[in-house]
């Protein structure tokens, strides 16, 4: 509207059932602009609320073992750092030495970059396993972001609701084992006929 009184402006605001709101302070003249203050605040609120919604911080997931591991508590360890690993986050590995185990640093090497090749789909070596003390440390990073991870996530939440919309009533365990009865074949012949015989 260029450059008007403040009166005049204030009129304007009041026509049209808006407020003057200042934009810019130190420009002279001083900038406004008629806008429904509340509707503004509101919106400004939403989006603020979207953006941390949207926001991911970093965490960082720890996992400790020890270098005589048990091969099933190394899967299960293991499949921890999967899960850490695809939910965007990053994972420290610890593997904690006692006794005369430290004076054999090479297991938890050995133990370390198994680790990291098997997981080397999901994530990579971020910090190169190094002796600290007692313990020797790797740090892995996730290769997709959490914000990724998060938005795959949030899809396949939306993907079960809707499929239970679709079958009200019905668990996904319960459509599995259905599934699992129809792959079945009955076999045994009736009872009938054996007792005819």
């Amino acid at each position: 509207m260029g450059i008007v009184p403040l009166a005049k402006a204030l009129e304007l605001a009041q026509e049209y059932d808006l407020d003057l709101v200042e934009v810019a302070a130190n420009a002279r003249p001083p900038v406004c602009k008629l806008m429904d203050y509340g509707k503004f605040k509101y919106e400004s609120a939403m989006k603020a609320r979207e953006a941390r919604k949207n926001q991911a911080h970093t965490v960082i997931k720890e996992m400790k073992l020890r270098p005589k591991i048990d091969p099933h508590d190394y899967d299960t360890k293991k499949g921890h750092v999967v899960r850490f690993l695809k939910q965007g986050d990053k994972v420290k590995i610890t593997i904690m030495f006692r006794g005369r185990e430290q004076s054999r640093p090479e297991l938890g090497y050995r133990l370390l970059q198994r680790l990291a090749e098997d997981v080397q789909d999901l994530g990579f070596v971020e910090s190169n396993p190094k002796q600290d003390g007692r313990n020797m440390i790797m740090v892995l990073g996730p290769h997709k972001k959490k914000t990724e991870a998060m938005a795959e996530a949030r899809q396949a939440q939306e993907a079960r609701k809707a499929d239970a919309k679709a079958n009200p009533g019905r668990s996904q365990n319960a459509a599995e084992s259905d599934a699992d009865d129809d792959a079945e074949v009955d076999v045994e012949a009736p009872a009938e006929e054996h007792a005819e015989a």
